[in-house]
């Protein structure tokens, strides 16, 4: 054998297991949705879900990953699917409503995005809307807030017709 070809040979088999190590797959990102009723109740919401992720370049199964759990409607359901989705060590979890609360219990490390609260502040899941803290964040529909102003903006049209 000429010194190339072993030199080449030696040097083939040395980066072979760096290599080897280099194809092993990555763990995806992991996002834990957590609904508070059954799949078939949150289907559109869960399916805008996707759908805005994938436009966004994030595609389940492939650049994510996505551990659903749902509660049924069942409260202590929420909690144990809650401490699952933490145990799983989802990298953020989403969930709505009440779960919201129970998420926030389960961890106070795990990135938690909620929708459809409707006072995050009087449930003790923020600090304040401008500024959260802690690991949990979210939309907040503000209807108790709102209701005042809507009475108010109600009144102010009856007086001018």
């Amino acid at each position: 054998m000429r010194r190339r070809e072993f030199i080449t040979l030696v040097g083939g088999a040395a980066a072979w297991p760096l290599a080897a190590g280099a194809q092993q797959p990555a763990k995806l990102p992991t996002i834990g949705y957590l609904g508070t009723a059954g799949a078939a109740a949150w289907a559109p919401w869960t399916a805008a879900f996707v759908q805005r992720l994938d436009e966004l370049g994030w595609t389940d199964g492939r650049t994510i990953a996505i551990q659903y759990r749902w509660a049924e409607g069942r409260a202590e359901r929420s909690a144990e699917m809650a401490a699952e989705l933490v145990r799983l060590k989802v990298d953020v979890l989403v969930t709505g409503g009440n779960a919201a609360l129970v998420a926030k219990q389960a961890s106070s490390v795990v990135p938690i995005v909620f929708a459809l609260v409707d006072d995050p502040v009087g449930m003790g899941l923020v600090a304040s809307l401008a500024r959260p803290g802690g690991n949990v964040t979210g939309l907040s529909l503000q209807s108790a807030d709102l209701a005042g102003k809507r009475l108010a903006l109600l009144l102010e049209w009856r007086e001018i017709g």
